[in-house]
């Protein structure tokens, strides 16, 4: 369970279930319908030991000045980089433009799931994970100074794959027995029968 998600009751693996459910009703890519399925998997490192906050929740870029369009900043005070001048700068420790996969991001499960995926999906399903709960990029504009053409060009499908993980959360719980062989299936498709998590 997340406990910072207040839009569901329902388990995490539910969730997944309903957000690539969506994907696959509206006829996407069976790549964008195993990013649902897959999105919110990183939150497992609360199942080793790391504290919810730590691993859920938005993300933002470290290394330079926090945008206002962060949930929250104000609540950074007790972190160090705030004493860091270089950090409180537009471009921090970055080049204009330099791309946001140069740019070190704050530690969640967006970040790690992208990693542990990195060798089995195309660049469209890694920025869907890697960047999601980015909402300071992609909902406000924030941080377009660090975007390069890639990202931009990127951005659509972030922005795509957000609505499903926003809008599809509901009551029903998926039928979990009956929709497993189409996953079995979907994940011999793109990734090995090990994952190195």
């Amino acid at each position: 369970m997340d406990d910072s998600d207040p839009d569901t009751d329902l388990t995490q693996i539910e969730h997944l279930l309903q957000t690539s459910e969506a994907i696959r009703a509206d006829g996407h890519p069976r790549w964008m319908v195993l990013v649902g399925f897959i999105h919110d998997l990183g939150k497992c490192l609360c199942l080793y030991g790391e504290p919810q906050w730590g691993v859920v929740g938005d993300t933002f870029p470290v290394g330079c000045a926090w945008s206002p369009d962060i949930v929250f900043p104000e609540y950074f005070a007790r972190n160090p980089d705030r004493n860091v001048p270089e950090y409180q700068t537009k471009f921090g420790i970055y080049e204009p433009n330099c791309g946001l996969e140069n740019v070190h991001m704050s530690f969640g499960h967006d970040g790690y799931v992208a990693k542990v995926m990195k060798p089995y999906l195309r660049d469209e399903a890694l920025y869907m994970l890697r960047f999601h709960s980015f909402y300071p990029w992609h909902r406000h504009g924030a941080y377009d100074h660090l975007c390069n053409d890639k990202d931009r060009s990127m951005l659509e499908w972030v922005l795509k794959f957000n609505q499903y993980d926003l809008y599809s959360k509901g009551h029903e719980k998926p039928k979990m027995n009956e929709l497993k062989p189409y996953y079995d299936d979907l994940f011999a498709e793109f990734l090995p029968a090990v994952l190195c998590w």
